[in-house]
């Protein structure tokens, strides 16, 4: 299977490979282009349509991203996202790299409405989360902060209300990461008087075009499109596309590679404010902002697209949870060598074994998990354990995390 960077040097409808340094992009592009920019729909403020995150996944190349985010300022973007960066230390990261730019007053900041870890719906948990990211970014006003409506939506948006209401929050927003949480964003949209929606969509996931993206139209209410490069953490559209050129007709709507492409269906959806990519290299960083300049796909040319994408066989899935994980030394997987409960009285017991952090859960057999970070393991079956420290290291919690029918559920395990 092919990723992102193998598509970098397919040319429209050449298919020949060529590096795409940041230098050729920047040829590529007419000195000119500028970014387009759609109006935040309750205020009419205007934002560029492209919007960045960085990584979630430690270890973190800070000077990479530096990069990154150079190039994204000094090309016109200003969406800076850190909502989905739930690993530690990865939103710490992307505030050092932003203030040590001085960039924190010339992005439009997005941030998370509640803490890292296990749901907190005491609307006290919104405000400490909000002082924290004010202190973190060093800005006195945060310019969008997010919500999960599914987890704490109802106790954290009164709070983040207030917080508006006093100045230091300029929008509020909702966002879910999957349709199965549709009908709870659905109910937001309608009954609050919220200014944004953040959502999984693209190319290859258009669900959000039946309900949620018409009713943001009709309710006035901004959008930002995320995964924009299809599922899975090299985007799914590439492995998509696989060795495919560029269709010789993408250049009719100014795309130049296969994440032009991508993005700029996204984008040319009316409801779609800004697209949201994630990346660690200055030169994917300006062939993404290359799907938000120049001409957009009409009608006819999304439904082309569309067929064109659907026409082409689906990948057998990759088990991104089987990957190999990190090494961590032994005195870290030895703190976590302890026995919970879940709420189902089943005992879940984690043990060191040379390497690697195994589990036991119930009666099912001894589980070798992969290290995500210091304190995120995932077993190779898809489920997450993540783990709590106090400042000292000591354990203090744990949260089991797996996907199911209404999204992603966490369940707080018990200490025996």
């Amino acid at each position: 299977m092919l990723n992102r960077r193998d598509f970098l040097g397919i040319t429209a409808g050449a298919g020949a490979s060529l590096a795409f340094t940041p230098a050729l992009l920047r040829a590529l592009q007419q000195p000119s282009s500028t970014l387009i920019q759609r109006a935040i729909p309750s205020t009419g403020e205007m934002l560029p349509v492209i919007g960045l995150q960085f990584g979630n996944s430690p270890p973190f190349d800070q000077l990479a991203l530096k990069e990154v985010l150079k190039t994204f300022a000094e090309n016109g973007g200003r969406l800076l996202d850190s909502v989905h960066q739930s690993a530690p230390g990865a939103e710490d990261v992307t505030a050092t790299i932003t203030t040590e730019l001085g960039l924190q007053s010339k992005m439009f900041l997005v941030t998370r409405g509640s803490p890292i870890g296990p749901p907190q719906p005491g609307p006290e948990a919104a405000k400490a989360q909000v002082e924290q990211s004010l202190a973190k970014f060093k800005v006195p006003k945060l310019d969008l902060v997010m919500v999960n409506p599914v987890n704490v939506g109802a106790t954290h948006l009164p709070r983040l209300k207030e917080e508006k209401g006093a100045g230091r929050i300029r929008y509020i927003g909702a966002q879910v990461i999957n349709d199965a949480q549709y009908p709870q964003l659905a109910a937001v949209m309608r009954d609050e008087p919220i200014d944004f929606i953040g959502i999984d969509y693209a190319l290859d996931n258009r669900d959000a075009e039946e309900t949620i993206l018409p009713l943001a139209l009709e309710r006035k209410i901004g959008v930002i499109a995320y995964f924009t490069f299809g599922a899975g953490a090299t985007g799914g559209l590439f492995r998509r596309v696989a060795s495919t050129p560029l269709p010789a007709w993408a250049a009719d709507f100014d795309a130049k590679s296969w994440a032009q492409f991508f993005l700029k269906y996204v984008i040319s959806h009316p409801a779609v404010t800004v697209a949201r990519v994630g990346t660690s290299k200055a030169s994917h960083m300006l062939d993404d902002l290359g799907g938000g300049i120049g001409r957009l796909p009409d009608e006819p040319t999304r439904k082309r697209m569309a067929a064109f994408i659907d026409a082409l066989p689906v990948p057998v899935p990759q088990n991104p949870a089987a990957a190999p994980g990190l090494s961590l030394p032994a005195a870290v997987l030895e703190r976590y060598a302890s026995e919970w409960t879940l709420p189902s009285g089943a005992v879940v017991t984690f043990r060191r074994d040379q390497d690697r952090l195994v589990v036991k859960a119930g009666t099912n057999p001894d589980m070798p998990l992969n290290a995500r970070s210091t304190t995120r393991f995932q077993d190779p079956r898809g489920p997450f354990f993540e783990f709590q420290l106090d400042a000292q290291g000591n354990v203090t919690g744990a949260v089991l995390e797996q996907g199911g029918p209404q999204g992603v559920q966490r369940v707080v395990l018990q200490r025996k």
